[in-house]
């Protein structure tokens, strides 16, 4: 897992994410380690301008940390992180390349990493360490959910975080589409009093509509979100095509035959857009950043653009 780590954070990535990395704890203590190249979005600030005339071409100093930080992960690792991502590929795949990114670039900086995660059944937490060999240990825990965990409810690992993490820490929630209510609304304000926090979704599949499912994402592997253990229908006509899917959530079989309808297909729409604009209206307010996740191909881009928003939003 780690080398598989390493090739995906190779190592003109990792150097534009160091930077963004490194910037985002408030009265962190930095030390200058060497020069990179300039990056669009990087602070012109941060250029060295000596070093730049002699080489011909922008240069940015990079520092490193002289006081240690925590990054504590608070992961859903129930059932619903067994369903497939809107990119076709199991959820929890997608978690576990977010948190190996941001867990070697805590390790590079020299701070540490920890766990809290869980589902409704029961919550467990891995302490703070700065290895990577720590770092593989969360992965693991992430990759660990499946159909058979409990039902995936991440206010009770927040809470769990709310009541035994006392030091200030960078928290990183990675979680399915939740909808907003008051329970979460307040466990994020005790946590938003005392941390910081980012906030990774991994985006669900679409069931309804053009970019349904059942067309080239359906896969037997695994379950659709709220997920698909899909199958061939003969009474639909769609022979050899995979129409009935398993709400891993309810575990409930769903005909996405369905999704054909447009009628449905709006109504569908209608409800994930009202989901997701109530989340986003949630943390915006809580001053928390977030990024929305649908494939591992888009798991850089996406870390950096979350460590930036992070970064400008202070």
């Amino acid at each position: 897992m780690k080398a598989k780590m390493y090739i995906f954070a190779h190592r003109r990535a990792r150097g534009v994410l160091d930077g963004e990395y490194a910037s985002i704890f408030r009265g962190r203590s930095l030390d200058f380690d060497d020069l990179r190249d300039y990056v669009p979005g990087d602070e012109v600030r941060d250029i060295d301008w000596k070093a730049t005339a002699r080489v011909g071409t922008p240069l940015i100093k990079r520092y490193v940390a002289t006081r240690r930080q925590q990054v504590l992960f608070v992961a859903d690792t129930g059932r619903n992180m067994a369903a497939t991502s809107r990119g076709g590929q199991i959820k929890k795949d997608i978690a576990v390349m977010v948190m190996g990114v941001i867990g070697l670039l805590a390790c590079r900086h020299g701070d540490s990493v920890a766990l809290i995660h869980g589902d409704s059944n029961a919550t467990a937490a891995l302490p703070a360490k700065g290895t990577e060999s720590h770092v593989e240990n969360v992965l693991r825990r992430m990759d660990a959910a499946s159909e058979d965990s409990g039902r995936s409810e991440l206010c009770t690992q927040l809470e769990y975080a709310a009541t035994h993490i006392k030091a200030r820490t960078l928290l990183v929630v990675v979680a399915d589409e939740l909808a907003p209510n008051e329970r979460l609304a307040k466990v994020l304000r005790r946590l938003n009093a005392q941390h910081e926090i980012l906030w990774v979704e991994i985006a669900d599949a679409i069931l309804a509509g053009p970019g349904a499912v059942h067309g080239s994402a359906g896969r037997s592997r695994g379950s659709l979100d709220k997920g698909a253990t899909a199958s061939a229908h003969p009474a639909s006509g769609w022979a050899g095509t995979e129409v009935i899917a398993t709400d891993v959530e309810g575990e409930r079989q769903v005909l996405l035959l369905l999704a054909n309808d447009p009628e449905l297909a709006r109504s569908y729409a209608q409800a994930a857009a009202e989901r997701s604009q109530g989340l986003a209206e949630l943390l915006r307010t809580q001053g928390i950043a977030m990024t929305c996740v649908g494939a591992t191909e888009q798991v850089m881009t996406a870390v950096f653009a979350l460590l930036e928003r992070h970064r400008r939003a202070r």
